[in-house]
């Protein structure tokens, strides 16, 4: 999100390309993004006639990360791309896909981030809104939950656990400015083990990754080089959630609590805001 409350919507001020591979298709992508004025994301697949897909959280599901189920064709793996989108506050864009997935580039969201920075961003004559957390709610399953409480800026705290050496217990809490984004949340890597590979590629799944676009574990470390944060599992899992949460339609203001959650929980919690008007407001 953008730091300072605005009026008016935002897009890019020109066409960013890039390509490579979809971490579940294991299919090489080229992905398009184009200024548009719509006021609206719309997502476009190429390699289907052109056909426009809208977001539409009732038409998110979760598998190993988010994708979108429309009937005229999938689009996998969204949260990265549309964590970077939330967090520079981009609502009015064209993103034009040659695939059905959202190339995995290095496993974080970072190259996005450059390549919409260094694109530039400009505003267009549509009236944004921004919703306000005004009531809290925890929504549970076992010994994991996500909760969200009325704050006066966007904020997450997130926790995880994992009977791992090298992962633990690892939390961390902060407010997110696009400038904490790219600097401390946008690098973390998406994560994975190695005992759990042959059962997704058997399911169709997990297909590209790889070494060079993923974190990968063993039974006892990581077998992939060196981390870039000592806590790049939970940073990558509050990259997750923040890409979840655009699916709001609208940026929020409002501290997020998760422990030990995922792209399912996620989804319950943005399904409980947007049919429970009460616990929000628009500012």
């Amino acid at each position: 999100m953008n730091d300072n409350k605005m009026a008016e919507k935002s897009t890019i001020q020109k066409d960013v390309f890039l390509s490579g591979i979809g971490i579940h298709s294991g299919e090489n992508v080229d992905l398009l993004l184009k200024p548009s004025s719509s006021g609206e994301i719309t997502l476009m697949r190429r390699d289907l006639k052109s056909v426009e897909i809208k977001i539409d959280p009732q038409k998110i599901k979760t598998k190993r990360g988010s994708f979108l189920d429309a009937e005229v064709g999938k689009i996998l793996t969204l949260e990265h791309l549309l964590a970077v989108l939330y967090v520079f506050g981009i609502d009015s864009l064209v993103i034009e896909l040659k695939g059905g997935e959202i190339p995995i580039m290095d496993g974080s969201a970072l190259p996005f981030a450059r390549a919409i920075q260094e694109a530039g961003i400009e505003f267009i004559p549509h009236e944004k809104k921004t919703i306000k957390i005004i009531k809290p709610h925890t929504i549970q399953e076992n010994d994991a939950y996500i909760a969200f409480y009325p704050d006066s800026v966007f904020k997450i705290s997130y926790s995880i656990e994992f009977d791992h050496p090298a992962i633990g217990r690892q939390e961390l809490s902060l407010p997110l400015s696009s400038e904490d984004f790219v600097r401390e949340i946008a690098p973390a890597r998406t994560f994975g083990f190695l005992k759990d590979v042959p059962h997704l590629r058997k399911a169709g799944l997990a297909l590209g990754g790889s070494l060079e676009n993923a974190v990968v574990l063993d039974d006892k470390t990581i077998i992939s080089g060196p981390l870039r944060f000592s806590d790049e599992f939970v940073r990558h899992k509050i990259l997750d959630l923040i890409g979840d949460l655009c699916l709001l339609g609208s940026p929020v203001f409002g501290h997020f609590k998760a422990h030990k959650a995922g792209h399912a929980l996620h989804l319950k919690a943005i399904h409980f805001i947007l049919n429970n008007p009460e616990f929000w407001t628009y500012n």
